[in-house]
């Protein structure tokens, strides 16, 4: 790769994934706060979701955490507190393959509910698709990965000297992108794909992962079901004046708990 490809890859690229992640949530934040939910379709069928959904987001808070950990901690850190590169690498190994394991399963589960249950299939737009597209492939990459150059090989890859400092450098905005030029392919792949998902993570459902340790789990109830049949005259005319007052894809009309995926 020449140094022209290089600043495009590993500096260029970057800073726009960052700068769409940034600007994206601000954007989103500032015109669609009706919308940042993760649209959920629990109505539509919650024996899957039950199953898929808990196990999906276990396996992704546990690869959230080993990266920030694994990317963010200079080595030199680990060491110092006792905890030598092969313990680290022991830890990292086994605990990322089992992260990995929970999140292709839960993955799977959940496109598997979207692919057979008919009105869970109805309900999916093109930017879901999307979303699971740009959510699937850093995953498997990130799995083929560790499992090539970390669980087949004896002595593994240690990324920490090469992609942790390289991700650091760019975020204190001294890029050194020949940190990358030795890095395995798979790795490489795994880098580009983990970087345009974050760039389309403000534009997705995915964005509602932001708010989760905030408010979003004590925000008020998404409406997906009406209660007219039940309700007194005066009740359906307030309801008739909000619907055609409503926002977007949450009208009165609508009654559920906004939790799923």
């Amino acid at each position: 790769m020449s140094p022209v490809e290089q600043n495009l890859v590993w500096v260029a690229l970057p800073y726009a994934c960052l700068v769409l992640l940034v600007a994206g949530m601000v954007w989103r934040w500032r015109t669609d706060q009706f919308g940042w939910t993760s649209r959920s379709s629990q109505w539509n069928e919650s024996r899957i979701l039950r199953l898929a959904s808990p196990v999906f987001h276990l396996g992704f808070l546990m690869i959230i955490g080993g990266h920030l950990v694994g990317l963010m901690v200079p080595s030199s850190w680990t060491e110092a507190v006792g905890v030598s590169q092969h313990v680290y690498h022991l830890g990292a190994t086994y605990l990322g393959t089992l992260a990995a394991v929970l999140t292709i399963l839960g993955l799977v589960g959940l496109i598997y509910r979207r692919v057979v249950v008919r009105s869970v299939r109805l309900a999916t737009t093109r930017n879901d698709v999307v979303m699971y597209c740009f959510l699937t492939v850093p995953v498997l990459l990130g799995t083929f990965a560790t499992v090539t150059n970390q669980l087949l090989d004896a002595h593994g890859y240690n990324y920490r000297e090469t992609i942790s400092p390289w991700l650091r450098s760019v975020l204190v905005f001294q890029p050194q992108p020949a940190l990358m030029a030795e890095v395995p392919l798979s790795f490489k792949l795994h880098v580009v794909a983990g970087l345009l998902l974050l760039a389309i993570w403000p534009f997705t459902r995915l964005v509602h992962a932001v708010s989760a340790p905030v408010g979003y789990t004590t925000r008020p109830y998404v409406v997906y079901r009406s209660r007219e049949a039940t309700a007194t005259p005066s009740q359906r005319r307030g309801w008739a004046l909000v619907r055609t007052q409503g926002t977007g894809n949450q009208g009165a009309n609508d009654i559920a708990p906004s939790q799923g995926a």
